[in-house]
């Protein structure tokens, strides 16, 4: 069994955004040359998320009202998290969307479902964090 492993970083100059990462990931898959297996796409911080969904905008934009009526950013005087801080909300935000995913890997390809992708989400932007692509197989 052979394993690869790959760090991939992003700097998001807003607060929040999504990303659509699943080219890197299919980069990453390239390099590894692993056919048959898994990979593991993971998000390295708590205040940012990795998950998969369709990429349409109105769907992001419907996670981007809905997270907020969930975990809203302000008043930050509602979470005691925010002693010195500002992120509670991007905390929980994460906890929702989720920290990793796993995706099959079949004849040297991303196993999806229809219209599936490989989301970053970040909800404390404007510092540089990390994402981890860990591919195990054949």
């Amino acid at each position: 069994m052979k394993s690869y492993r790959k760090e991939l970083f992003f700097e998001v100059p807003t607060r929040r955004a999504f990303i659509n990462i699943t080219p890197e990931v299919d980069a990453c898959l390239a390099e590894s040359g692993i056919l048959e297996g898994f990979v593991l796409v993971n998000a390295m911080h708590i205040t940012a998320s990795v998950f998969i969904n369709d990429d349409e905008s109105g769907l992001h934009h419907d996670y981007e009202k809905w997270l907020e009526k969930l975990a809203p950013h302000e008043p930050v005087s509602q979470y005691r998290h925010n002693v010195g801080e500002d992120n509670a909300d991007a905390h929980m935000k994460r906890q929702v969307m989720g920290r990793e995913v796993v995706v099959a890997i079949t004849n040297g390809h991303l196993d999806f479902g229809t219209w599936e992708q490989i989301f970053y989400g970040e909800f404390d932007g404007k510092r540089r964090k990390r994402v981890l692509v860990k591919i195990i197989g054949e």
